[in-house]
């Protein structure tokens, strides 16, 4: 294993030093517990506080989200691991001006039951968006789907409701609304390391990928062999289709994601063959987002993200938004 580390111990407190320092226009870190907050969150008197967390390795979710029209506080976890209720606690006591906390929270085992806790010792109100927009796994699975890429659309979308000073129930509203019009399905070409681990969570050939994969180095729901790009976009791109139904006319959101060593070069050829996928089919592809922004560590791959799109939420879309790794309008 190669990695640009000092040591697995430090790893994470460096990283978010060194976040810190290159955004302090932007955020503010603590450092016990860690979480890391808007500078000024309380900008707008009786703004809903919107907070959100999970392992460290998707960067820039989370943290990169944290700003004026998005997250206002997120708590990083060690390498694929949850945050701690202390650390959603503390960001919540520094971040709520009287409107209320919203956790937006990935449907992760680990994620849902500290997020829990941590609501329940929270003496302000409260309420909790729960992302499942993984349709590798059926609306059935024993733990419901997991949270993916869509977890950025939900944050931006809701991020800007609470910036224009929607209520707590408004924007809880409109994160469930966002969560049920989105869909996103991932694959893999090459595992990813864990330094703690020191190799790759699973073994792929040269000559297969991982169809289905989540964004912590779990394997996918089966091993194909390598294919074309047109053909693997098909698969993911029909599967997304048959869970969503949108319509002819239907305008949408679509989001090609990296999952951390994917060239943009790769992302961008994607995206083309996508939109052409949905322009065939009489939807109307309205907004975009291609990058790195929901990732896997060092994993070689990508996913696809589709949101149907209302009025209110294309506006709340193109809303001002100001953070680390995403901004326009401002």
């Amino acid at each position: 294993m190669k990695k640009i580390i000092n040591g697995v111990d430090s790893l994470l407190a460096e990283s978010l030093n060194g976040f810190a320092k290159a955004h302090q226009d932007i955020v503010s870190l603590n450092s016990s517990p860690y979480f890391v907050t808007r500078k000024q969150p309380k900008d707008k008197a009786n703004k809903v506080a919107l907070i959100s967390g999970g392992g460290s390795g998707h960067e820039p979710l989370h943290t990169g989200l944290v700003g004026k029209g998005m997250l206002d506080a997120a708590c990083p976890g060690q390498i694929f691991t949850s945050p701690t209720p202390d650390q959603m606690m503390a960001a919540a006591q520094a971040t709520e001006n009287g409107a209320g906390v919203l956790f937006i929270v990935k449907n992760y085992a680990g994620d849902v039951m500290n997020f829990e806790i941590a609501a329940e010792m929270i003496d302000c109100e409260h309420a909790t968006v729960l992302v499942s927009d993984d349709v590798s796994l059926p609306k059935d699975h024993s733990t419901g789907r997991r949270g993916v890429a869509g977890t950025l659309i939900v944050e931006k979308i809701v991020g800007a409701a609470a910036q224009a000073g929607k209520s707590l129930l408004e924007c809880k509203t409109l994160g469930d609304r966002v969560n049920d019009a989105t869909a996103s399905m991932g694959v893999a070409l090459t595992s990813c390391t864990v330094p703690a681990l020191g190799s790759p969570t699973f073994d792929i050939g040269d000559n297969e990928i991982e169809m289905g994969v989540g964004i912590h180095g779990e394997r996918g729901r089966e091993p194909m062999d390598l294919v074309s790009a047109s053909k693997i976009v098909e698969q993911l791109a029909q599967t997304i289709d048959e869970d969503l139904k949108p319509q002819q006319g239907q305008k949408v959101l679509l989001h090609i994601n990296g999952l951390g060593a994917t060239p943009l070069m790769e992302l961008y050829l994607i995206y083309d063959l996508a939109a052409q996928f949905w322009s065939d089919r009489g939807v109307e592809v309205v907004r975009s987002l291609v990058g790195n922004y929901t990732t896997s560590l060092d994993m070689t791959g990508a996913s696809i993200t589709l949101t149907l799109l209302d009025d209110e939420m294309m506006t709340l879309w193109d809303a001002p938004v100001h953070t680390a790794n995403l901004r326009w309008g401002c």
